[in-house]
């Protein structure tokens, strides 16, 4: 078998490269784990005029666990519940799906306080320091 070829991409990859390199971990992952992804979900929010997406949350398969990737409400529609509201529909899908929790990251400027008001607890962190901002992992177990 010839050595295969490394290409350095040091900025800006090309999205079906990615998805070679996802590809590539997911047959190793259901060969060894005995688990296979199952797609992400989303719960969106809609602009009420237009109804294009503004914002929701976006979770991915995390073997047993939901891995909330993205959560973001623009600005004019923060302090409504819906942070609260997007959790909880993420918390049921999760729940339906036989996870045992859910989990994420948050940066110190974002809305660690908010997550643990839900229930979430610290696991992880990384310390900032010059040039790098803290970043908090938590988790929620049902």
């Amino acid at each position: 078998m010839p050595t295969p070829l490394l290409d350095i991409i040091p900025t800006d990859p090309n999205p079906d490269d990615i998805r070679a390199i996802v590809a590539a971990l997911n047959v190793y992952n259901t060969a060894n784990s005995g688990m296979a992804d199952q797609p992400g979900f989303a719960v969106i929010i809609r602009d009420p005029e237009t109804r294009a997406a503004v914002g929701g949350l976006y979770a991915v398969d995390g073997y047993g666990w939901a891995f909330i990737r993205y959560l973001a409400i623009p600005e004019e529609y923060r302090g409504h519940g819906l942070g609260r509201r997007l959790m909880e529909e993420a918390e049921k899908i999760a729940k339906a799906r036989g996870y045992i929790g859910l989990w994420l990251d948050t940066f110190e400027f974002q809305a660690r306080p908010f997550y643990e008001k839900l229930g979430f607890e610290l696991f992880g962190e990384l310390e900032g320091g010059p040039g790098s901002i803290p970043r908090y992992f938590l988790k929620k177990r049902f």
